[in-house]
């Protein structure tokens, strides 16, 4: 769909080219918005009404890649109540996106409390007033079409998002007409334990991206996921543990995105045989295992003999009907290489997913999207709150001061 963005790319080529893309809705996040109070030691000032959560961030994401008309590409739900900032509001409508904006005069706005404190200068974070949760129920039309959904949540309920949007879709489709969105799913920091490894074996099969980060990633296996020597955050840990999430799940087709802060994101999809165009798609094998994840009863061997061979035992190697799919392995550096850049982390890995997520809804492969991710998720860090956005004479768009595509060049010229 968007064209192929190159390191020798032209950014107001591609910005042209991208604008010229279709009609609709191309991202939709889950996550909430947020109104952070963030307190800082002394003698640094308080800041108050500072638009944040996992929503707002995501959103932010997606559209740092969409400048005008590509900003109605963007959706997602604002939730105003009662006390909801008017500078928020005007934050919110400079970006022209597709919002949906509910506001209810009987509840207060989703509000936090973000605290600085100790030697590691970390954040703490509470809520100050009940959340609202998103449902698919909550989706406009337009939005329920999204090319791509973020979701932010537990395993089981990202079972139970995916589930609703694919069926209310197909209820407002025809088999024709009907398409299966790119889901990219984030898992809740409090639910990533060994306690809900089958839960995300089962929930791995449902959706295009699981995307972790490093310490969420460990506690599925209950491990910290850091070096025992330097204490830094283990490369390694990182690598084993997907390998392991993949080799559960033989005969799945799924990305796991982990970002890893400073050592930057670990992209890896799972490979295998895949059809030549045109071939049929129907298989003679009598075995039919049911979707899903890991089970106490499945037999890995047979199920990886039955993977590999057929009905008579001999090697499948059909090459005039097969391809080989290589899968991906790859690290991607984090943007900043400075860490004196980083004023602020927090919302960097929602901000990132934002990018992920429109660049695979506009056709970009996983190593392209998480590119996009890494620049996206740039921006997020240098401030504390949202990046500046403003507008050049000739309508060009600069956020800090910087054109995005210009760094999205800059950072694949690195690569």
């Amino acid at each position: 769909m968007g064209s192929h963005t190159g390191a020798d790319a032209d950014p107001k080529a591609v910005s042209e080219q991208e604008s010229e893309h279709h009609a609709g809705i191309d991202f939709v996040t889950f996550g909430m918005l947020i109104i952070d109070d963030i307190d800082f030691p002394d003698p640094k000032p308080p800041q108050k009404d500072i638009l944040g959560g996992g929503g707002s961030y995501a959103a932010l994401g997606a559209r740092l890649f969409s400048p005008p008309p590509l900003s109605s590409t963007v959706g997602w739900i604002v939730d105003q109540g009662s006390d909801f900032p008017p500078s928020v509001t005007t934050l919110i409508d400079s970006w022209e996106t597709s919002a949906l904006m509910r506001h209810d005069p009987e509840r207060l706005t989703t509000r936090g409390w973000n605290g600085y404190g100790g030697t590691d200068d970390k954040r703490e974070f509470k809520y100050l007033t009940p959340k609202k949760r998103l449902t698919s129920d909550d989706l406009s039309p337009e939005q329920l079409q999204s090319k791509s959904f973020h979701l932010i949540c537990s395993p089981t309920r990202c079972q139970e998002l995916v589930t609703t949007i694919i069926t209310r879709r197909k209820e407002a489709a025809t088999s024709e007409t009907y398409t299966k969105p790119i889901f990219v799913w984030e898992p809740v920091p409090d639910l990533c334990n060994p306690d809900q490894l089958l839960n995300l074996t089962n929930t791995l099969p449902l959706v295009d991206v699981c995307s972790p980060n490093h310490s969420e990633l460990a506690g599925f296996m209950g491990d910290d996921g850091l070096d025992p020597v330097t204490g830094d955050i283990s490369v390694r840990a990182v690598e084993r543990a997907c390998e392991q999430l993949l080799d559960s799940m033989p005969l799945q087709s799924f990305a796991i995105v982990v970002r890893a802060a400073h050592k930057g994101c670990y992209v890896v999809k799972n490979g295998g045989r895949k059809r030549r165009p045109g071939q049929s798609s129907k298989s003679t094998r009598k075995k039919n295992y049911t979707r899903g994840g890991l089970r106490p009863d499945i037999d890995m061997t047979a199920l990886l003999a039955d993977l590999i061979c057929d009905e008579d035992g001999s090697i499948a190697r059909e090459e005039t009907e097969f391809e080989v799919d290589p899968g991906v392995e790859r690290w991607i550096p984090a943007y900043h290489t400075d860490k004196t850049s980083v004023v602020d982390p927090t919302g960097g890995g929602n901000t990132f997913l934002g990018g992920l997520s429109v660049a695979l809804a506009r056709g970009k492969s996983y190593e392209e999207a998480a590119v996009w991710g890494s620049v996206a998720a740039s921006f997020a860090v240098e401030q504390v709150g949202m990046p500046t956005l403003d507008r050049q004479d000739d309508s060009t768009e600069t956020w800090n001061g910087c054109n995005v595509l210009d760094r999205l060049r800059k950072f694949e010229e690195r690569l």
